[in-house]
């Protein structure tokens, strides 16, 4: 008996066109598109979190997409939000028939929803915050490593996003939850998938390019609108070289150098993160991300096909 798969989801490494891919099935299939990207929630921050919204239009036609661009820069978006605002988008469309497009890289937002993940609002520990306050990101990171295992170094971007995940591990090893009421996602998962060195090369040429094209000024203007320095820093990687470069704390050749190595780093840890999910019973298709578009949709309806899916 088939299996009655009721999401499609477009996964891989950074730089490797997802959106593009998923926005061309999207179009064959007038289907939507909900986003699983930690950043690209917020407003303004477009070239810095690789929106692309310009590959959300196919032969014309703007393909429908969710979870960009809802929330405020400064905003401390959490990945208990993502669930609850994708199960409200999925419920929505599923009640129009439509099966959706889950398209993005942040292994941890899929898993969320895919998986079940209980997952509950942590409230703010003032006195764990005060203890932890002046502890350096090393001693930190061994706090943290004491309630779980890390297998991408996301939470130790900043001391401010080192405390909060203390504070969430040290609320969920104290408590006990029910889990929540949402439907079972049964999702068919394809992954866009380059070679090591290719996959750099189009990391360092896609940095050059937003570099040249103003990501350096979209980072001033959220400075110019309010955001303080510490804010920036606390998205990451782009952001975080780009407040030190705007702060005089580094030039503009340690800001390539250094972001360009983060981002390559950050490219492992996905990949490192996707290999966890097959690990553990996510079977992930992957497709030849040098194919051209044709065969690339052509393969995964081939696939969506087979499953009575298309």
């Amino acid at each position: 008996m088939l299996k009655d798969y009721n999401l499609i989801v477009i996964t891989g490494a950074t730089a490797g066109s997802k959106t593009s891919v998923a926005a061309h099935l999207a179009y064959d299939l007038k289907t939507e598109i909900i986003s699983a990207d930690s950043r690209q929630v917020y407003k303004t921050m477009n070239i810095g979190t690789g929106k692309d919204l310009e590959d959300y239009e196919v032969n014309g036609v703007k393909i429908p997409y969710h979870l960009i661009d809802i929330c405020e820069p400064g905003y401390k978006y959490n990945v208990y939000e993502y669930k609850r605002d994708f199960f409200k988008v999925y419920s929505s469309l599923r009640e129009r028939g439509i099966v959706p497009i889950l398209c993005g890289g942040t292994g941890l937002y899929i898993n969320a929803v895919i998986n079940n993940y209980e997952l509950v609002k942590v409230p703010v520990n003032e006195k764990l915050r005060a203890e932890l306050k002046s502890k350096s990101i090393q001693e930190l990171e061994v706090i943290l490593r004491k309630y779980k295992d890390l297998h991408n170094n996301s939470d130790l971007d900043t001391t401010k996003r080192a405390i909060r995940a203390i504070e969430i591990a040290e609320y969920y090893s104290r408590n006990s939850f029910v889990g929540d009421n949402y439907p079972e996602i049964k999702p068919i998962i394809f992954g866009i998938y380059f070679e090591r060195e290719q996959r750099r090369a189009r990391i360092t040429e896609r940095l050059k390019f937003r570099l040249e094209n103003g990501m350096i000024e979209e980072a001033q203007a959220m400075l110019e609108a309010g955001i303080s320095h510490q804010d920036l820093e606390y998205y990451g990687l782009e952001y975080k070289f780009l407040s030190w470069y705007l702060k005089g704390d580094i030039t503009y050749d340690e800001l390539f150098t250094q972001l360009n190595t983060a981002i390559h780093q950050f490219s492992k840890r996905q990949m490192t993160w996707f290999r966890k999910m097959e690990k553990e019973g996510s079977e992930i298709i992957w497709i030849d991300g040098n194919l051209d578009m044709e065969s690339k949709l052509k393969l995964i309806k081939s696939y969506l096909r087979n499953l009575k899916m298309y």
